[in-house]
């Protein structure tokens, strides 16, 4: 292994690793939120996509527009765990020190 040094790339390893556990952390704390309906609905998200709430103007709620309510908490649902996808492999990026990092995409749920 001409001019490679196992110590420096377990050492390289070990960084990234505890970088990555820090981000993770990070994220989990971090929060995001985005509306549908003109902000009739909102959901919120940690940074990992799990949802952490949702909040329903009252007028919203209609016994005969349940369909369009469902519709718009899907909305503000995907739109807020498309924000906390975008965010982590933002900070994966960043952690990685600008490495590429092939497979990310799929590693986040993206093709």
């Amino acid at each position: 292994m001409d001019g490679v040094n196992i110590q420096q790339l377990i050492q390289l390893s070990q960084q990234m690793q505890s970088r990555m556990s820090e981000m993770q952390e990070k994220l989990e704390r971090e929060t995001m939120t985005a509306a549908s309906g003109g902000g009739m609905v909102e959901v919120t998200v940690d940074g990992q996509g799990n949802i952490k709430g949702v909040s329903i103007d009252p007028s919203a709620v209609d016994p005969q527009e349940v369909e369009m309510l469902e519709d718009l908490i899907v909305a503000a649902a995907s739109a807020a765990q498309q924000r906390a996808k975008d965010r982590m492999e933002s900070e994966m990026r960043q952690a990685a020190g600008g490495l590429p990092l092939p497979g990310l995409g799929n590693f986040l749920g993206r093709p």
